[in-house]
């Protein structure tokens, strides 16, 4: 595919630093994409590329507007890369030598295709982030109050709908069977999934900007609901049939509870239409 502005030597040159960005990192991408492929806290990792391809994809009528400008973004941002992985690695912080990775990489594709393109498909860029794995730490910090709430709430239903349950943290008991919230239904590997649909989501849909904000904002609060929606049948299922039938539940229903996130995040789009918060991006012409 030849575009208008783009020279042979420019394809040649943005292919061959990407080649080399990604040869000097590829380490730690081997690591990175093991570690989406054995941990499913982390298997949010597999569909980054693909919603950043998403969004490159509905913007691709803007690489007319960015022609390639070889820029010193590039070799600043494989600069700070390399800083941020050599830190890593004398620090033992996985995330620094991740994030340096991924620096180094865009910083060799940036290097050819300069700022514009960067602000051209910024949520490109930045849906990137979903690549790195989540440190251990912040995933229970975000995990275990999640966790929590869900449990809370879960018990709060099941007792609204008459089904006997106790509770003792996040270990609910019902019929019987102790059910662990954390077992049941893994909160931190919902937030990562669901906060990457919600990013795909935003983005997708012309926006105005505040609308996008309000949004995001909401984001956290679909993905707590979506959660517990999945919980409450699969503590059901967990108390009242067999362990292979409330797994097979709990692994199918991660796919329907992002399909339903996505149906709540257009409900609350809807709704501001609906109460006549202007939406659309662009003027609406009157004739």
């Amino acid at each position: 595919m030849m575009l208008a502005g783009w020279r042979k030597t420019d394809w040649a040159l943005l292919v061959v630093l990407f080649a080399l960005g990604l040869a000097a990192t590829w380490a730690t991408w081997v690591e990175i994409f093991t570690e989406a492929v054995r941990n499913e806290e982390n298997s949010h990792i597999l569909m980054a590329l693909p919603v950043a391809a998403w969004i490159i994809w509905l913007r691709r009528g803007r690489l007319r507007m960015c022609k390639p400008h070889w820029s010193l973004l590039g070799p600043a941002c494989i600069l700070g890369g390399v800083i941020l992985e050599r830190i890593g690695l004398t620090g033992a912080i996985e995330l620094f030598r991740h994030g340096g990775a991924l620096l180094i990489v865009v910083g060799a594709v940036l290097t050819v295709l300069g700022r514009k393109f960067l602000m051209q498909f910024l949520p490109a860029f930045a849906a990137l982030a979903f690549l790195m794995p989540v440190p251990g730490r912040i995933r229970s910090q975000i995990a275990i109050p999640l966790q929590n709430v869900s449990a809370q709430a879960s018990q709060f239903l099941l007792d609204l709908f008459g089904v006997a349950s106790a509770r003792n943290g996040n270990l609910l008991t019902i019929n019987g069977n102790d059910v662990a919230v954390a077992e049941a239904c893994n909160g931190m590997r919902m937030v990562a999934a669901l906060a990457l649909i919600a990013f795909a989501f935003i983005f997708s849909v012309p926006m105005r900007n505040h609308v996008r904000l309000v949004l995001l904002v909401v984001s956290p609060l679909v993905a707590v609901v979506v959660n517990i929606v999945r919980l409450v049948p699969t503590v059901l299922l967990y108390g009242y049939s067999d362990a292979g039938t409330a797994d097979l539940f709990h692994d199918l229903s991660g796919w329907a509870v992002l399909v339903l996130a996505l149906a709540m995040l257009w409900g609350v789009l809807s709704l501001m239409r609906w109460i006549e918060v202007r939406i659309d991006p662009y003027p609406v012409s009157r004739h």
